[in-house]
């Protein structure tokens, strides 16, 4: 009997193999070979390098814009300030004044703080007590967001504060709430004249609309509100950073927390790394160099400034510091051109 062609193939020994299936085939090809994971890890990597710094934009972006509403907000709580006695607050009060009837050492943001929402806080405040004395440092340590800038890195606890005189040396049963804005009083004359060719600035025309013990009316900012910087970002105190790094070793007396009334500054003017402030030509830097009482933010390129009309403004640290300085004087009669902002 003949064989039949389907067995004939099967059984010669120098046949060809049986075939292949494709699901076999499809086995065969699972899995990744090492150039292609490592040009897979590679393209990641490229994608992950790319999107990094966008996302971080994007959040710090966020956070500045948080930063403004929370500016905007204080903003407001002085301007209603304003409604209510007919002049701005002052950046804090050393004697007997409107909220300060016994003639204590009080800041601007407690006596502003029914303004903003926080009139319980107020209520608990002592008025007739310095900032540091009896349960005041209590209330102080209440975190209130609207003196916080959220792109503001959040320093070690505060426990502790310098003496300045009159206030002594303190340790604190509760960590102090911090503040990162501040009240801007004026430029320091001797600092920024040197900077100018012609000295334009004195005892009587260097303040702000907010400085010790002022009563300043809106008839009073004769440069213009809106040209007229109040509040200004002083990030990071008490701690003490230099070009926004932590500067170890050194210690601040200003700015211990929202209830500071003497956190508020004058301009200066610092060195480009921030290691000096006030020395003439060689201190050019208008903001950003150091946060131990000059103006400090941690947004890159610039800070956020509280004008006196109320309107808050980002400006860039590549100002230069006449223009700065200018932009703080409430009546000195400068003249500042849209494109010096």
């Amino acid at each position: 009997m003949v064989a039949s062609p389907k067995h004939r193939f099967y059984h010669r020994k120098d046949g060809p193999e049986p075939a292949v299936s494709s699901r076999n085939r499809t086995r065969s090809r699972l899995g990744f070979t090492l150039v292609e994971l490592l040009v897979v890890i590679a393209i990641v990597g490229v994608l992950v390098a790319l999107l990094l710094p966008a996302v971080q934009a994007a959040r710090e972006a966020a956070r500045r814009s948080q930063c403004v509403n929370h500016l905007r907000q204080v903003g407001l709580s002085i301007h209603q300030f304003h409604d209510v006695n007919g002049f701005f607050p002052a950046s804090g009060w050393t004697i007997a004044g409107p909220g300060n009837p016994a003639g204590k050492y009080v800041g601007w943001r407690c006596l502003t703080l029914p303004f903003v929402e926080q009139q319980n806080v107020r209520e608990l405040y002592d008025a007739n007590l310095n900032w540091w004395e009896g349960t005041n440092p209590t209330v102080a340590s209440i975190p209130l967001k609207v003196y916080r800038c959220p792109s503001a890195p959040s320093g070690p606890d505060v426990m502790t504060a310098v003496a300045k005189s009159p206030r002594p040396a303190l340790t604190f049963l509760t960590p102090v709430a911090p503040t990162d804005y501040e009240a801007v009083m004026g430029v320091h004359p001797n600092s920024i004249n040197a900077h100018l060719p012609t000295p334009i600035y004195s005892v009587t025309n260097r303040f702000s609309v907010m400085y010790r013990n002022s009563m300043t009316r809106f008839a009073d900012v004769l440069d213009g509100s809106s040209n007229t910087i109040m509040v200004v970002e002083c990030a990071g105190r008490p701690q003490v950073f230099r070009l926004r790094r932590a500067a170890s070793g050194q210690a601040n007396d200003q700015g211990i927390g929202w209830a500071d009334s003497e956190g508020p500054f004058s301009l200066d003017g610092a060195s480009h790394d921030g290691a000096l402030e006030a020395c003439g030509l060689g201190c050019a830097a208008a903001m950003n160099r150091r946060n131990d009482n000059e103006p400090f933010a941690f947004h890159p390129g610039g800070s956020n400034a509280l004008f006196a009309d109320g309107h808050v403004q980002f400006v860039r640290d590549t100002i230069p510091l006449p223009t700065f300085a200018a932009m703080v004087t409430a009546s000195s009669g400068e003249v500042i051109s849209d494109t010096d902002r």
